[in-house]
């Protein structure tokens, strides 16, 4: 069977350094959905102390389109995440990247409850996202559905 592929357009994502020292978003392999996010300084991460960590640049995302911090994998083995996962960076947003990382307690790893994080460290992951464009209409009714109001649990059993 032979496959074909479109070439998707490229989108451009502007990119400006604020700390001479920072490290640029980088995509680890071409078929990577995410660019790695780095530290700028050493930072110390304390089991259950969210910490905000500056990444050292600013970006411009096209309109139409968002960027989601989303933790690494490699992270979520140490217990490190992105606690307002994901994070969202608006379009018309042009300050520093931030990351709100978060450390949970990891099975056969209590004895120690902080993390050295020394500058350069990838530490979370920034996707591209498109978004919908969507006005919200006010009614009395909405459509009727199977699930109806059911919410957390709802839908099986655990």
């Amino acid at each position: 069977m032979q496959e074909f592929y479109l070439s998707p357009k490229m989108l451009v994502v502007r990119v400006k350094r604020l700390h001479s020292d920072a490290q640029l978003p980088k995509q680890m392999t071409s078929g990577s959905a995410g660019f790695d996010l780095y530290t700028i300084k050493d930072e110390v991460l304390y089991e259950s102390h969210p910490i905000l960590i500056p990444c050292g640049f600013a970006i411009e995302i096209p309109k139409g389109f968002e960027g989601q911090i989303r933790p690494r994998s490699g992270g979520a083995l140490k217990g490190i995440t992105v606690l307002n996962s994901p994070g969202t960076i608006d379009s018309d947003y042009r300050g520093e990247v931030m990351v709100l990382l978060y450390r949970v307690r990891v099975r056969g790893n209590a004895a120690q409850l902080t993390l050295k994080i020394p500058a350069g460290t990838r530490i979370a992951q920034l996707v591209i996202c498109p978004v919908s464009n969507v006005m919200l209409f006010e009614t009395d009714e909405l459509s009727a559905t199977s699930r109806g109001e059911g919410g957390f649990g709802s839908t099986g059993a655990e």
